[in-house]
């Protein structure tokens, strides 16, 4: 037989139920949306600069999901550089550079923040 028992009040976790539903547990994206693209403006190689000019975020809310998206707007004959750069790629004269991994060890850091953040808002 399985039982299961409880102490204590669940008023904590209702709460924040209730703002997660209302979406004022996640107003902050905007503000997390900014310090990614200031991150990866950071970190990403520059040559002429424009692939570091060019990130951007975009905060989606749909059907009571939210999620927060970086791009770069930065594309040569329909290749994103910003891609280019991170996974590399071949040259037209049959070559190919070796790509640079400079997407993850920049976002990682917002990613921890953002779960830190949220935990405590769970906590609290």
């Amino acid at each position: 037989m399985i039982s299961i028992s409880s102490s204590g009040s669940f008023d904590k976790t209702l709460s924040f139920l209730t703002r997660a539903k209302s979406g004022e547990a996640f107003r902050d994206l905007e503000r997390y949306g900014q310090i990614g693209v200031d991150a990866l403006a950071s970190a990403t190689p520059v040559s002429s600069g424009k692939t570091s000019q060019s990130w951007r975020y975009r905060v989606i809310r749909s059907r009571g999901r939210y999620g927060l998206e970086w791009y770069n707007t930065n594309v040569n004959d329909g290749a994103n550089i910003a891609i280019l750069i991170q996974y590399g790629h071949g040259t037209g004269t049959g070559g190919y550079v070796s790509g640079y991994d400079y997407i993850n060890p920049a976002i990682r850091p917002i990613f921890a923040k953002i779960e830190a953040d949220i935990w405590e808002k769970v906590k609290s």
